[in-house]
């Protein structure tokens, strides 16, 4: 493994020479996709410092925690390592406060604010992004909504929010090349920012699961439980069917689902990766009830050899084949749970075939994202420099 790195790291350097190199992150409290992708950056660019408002030192992977790592003024607020986000108001001044006029590279990943550094006037910044800042834009609904907010809350959310957009726009100046992670995030980045951006999917790290040639008894979902990923589709229409349904993941709404679950639903919570391979390995399907950006999860199912049952929009169109001899999945098009259970009372899992799952999900391997992420920077920095 440490020669793979080591010949990766001299690719980039021979294709990039960049002198000093500075990832930056919106917070490193926890290993998810957004993570996964800045720890490939960390293999690419070993010497690169890393800019975040907030490090939970230990939250994330060995590969970059190993990197210098620079906190925002946020960590030094009363609890503002504990509870940054309540700082949200704070975060474009937190990630602008960073000096970065001696890199001549800059690669932001970013679903909040990190695009919004400001590089020197030289340098070449590269912003990859896994979605517009969600909350403020097209799932805000979801956030700030009668159910979630009172009256009041949500008078002073709105001019929040409004503060919030005016910043997104005008920070997006400061980039020169934007990645989206799917052809929906690009279509995003393009109606917000008026910006045009290349598509490159994120790294799924395939290794860690292996094929399953037939699933058991039960549905499978796997997200964090928060308002706008919709478990509450899944619970609902398992539970009406009485169908068995394990849901792994842990988040605000988990109290709301396990009053909504019916005797068939299982909460595990998050699991590691050993058990969350056998639990993709024995589940009738994946069902996936959200409307993604991109959506990893969907891969790790079918590198599992299982089909996926998706809400058809967004992320999720660009990684599960509906159509064909080698289908793996299938959509339901209305994000409620009714459509849902449409789906559910006539699947068959024997219709799909694990390795054509498993063969499709080898198009988002890490080393294709390397590839096209070296390939692309390569081209920038040549005509930039």
């Amino acid at each position: 493994m440490e020669n793979i790195k080591t010949d990766i790291a001299q690719q980039v350097k021979e294709l990039i020479p960049a002198k000093r190199v500075a990832l930056v992150h919106d917070w490193l409290t926890g290993m998810r996709g957004g993570e996964m992708v800045l720890e490939e950056f960390c293999r690419m660019f070993p010497e690169a410092d890393l800019y975040t408002l907030v490090h939970n030192p230990g939250s994330v992977s060995e590969t970059i925690e190993k990197h210098r790592i620079f906190e925002s003024p946020i960590v030094r607020l009363p609890w503002g390592r504990r509870s940054f986000r309540t700082f949200v108001l704070l975060f474009p001044w937190a990630i602008e406060s960073f000096d970065l006029k001696d890199y001549d590279l800059v690669i932001s990943t970013s679903h909040s604010v990190a695009k919004g550094v400001i590089p020197s006037p030289d340098a070449l910044h590269v912003s990859y992004i896994h979605t517009p800042m969600r909350y403020v834009w097209d799932v805000r609904s979801d956030y700030l909504g009668p159910s979630q907010l009172g009256w009041l809350s949500r008078t002073v959310a709105g001019f929040a929010t409004h503060y919030l957009r005016s910043w997104d726009v005008i920070s997006s100046t400061r980039v020169d090349e934007f990645i989206a992670n799917s052809h929906w995030v690009s279509s995003r980045i393009k109606k917000y920012y008026r910006r045009k951006a290349a598509v490159i999917h994120p790294p799924v790290s395939l290794e860690q699961f292996s094929i399953s040639n037939g699933g058991g008894e039960y549905f499978l979902v796997v997200s964090a439980l928060v308002p706008y990923k919709r478990v509450d589709i899944a619970v609902e229409a398992c539970s009406r069917l009485g169908l068995k349904l394990v849901v792994v993941g842990d988040g605000s709404e988990r109290r709301k689902l396990k009053r909504l679950a019916g005797k068939t639903v299982e909460f595990a919570g998050w699991v590691g990766v050993d058990k969350l391979n056998e639990l993709y390995k024995g589940a009738r399907a994946l069902i996936h009830p959200a409307l993604e950006d991109f959506g990893i999860v969907l891969v790790e199912a079918q590198a599992s050899g299982r089909p996926v049952i998706a809400y058809g929009r967004g992320g999720a169109l660009e990684s599960v084949v509906t159509d064909g001899d080698n289908k793996t999945g299938v959509f339901f098009y209305e994000q409620n749970s009714e459509s849902l259970m449409k789906i559910l009372k006539d699947f068959n899992s024997n219709q799909f075939d694990p390795i054509a799952a498993r063969s499709n999900s080898e198009r988002f391997s890490r080393e294709r994202f390397i590839t096209d992420m070296i390939d692309f920077i390569g081209s920038a920095w040549e005509k930039r420099f």
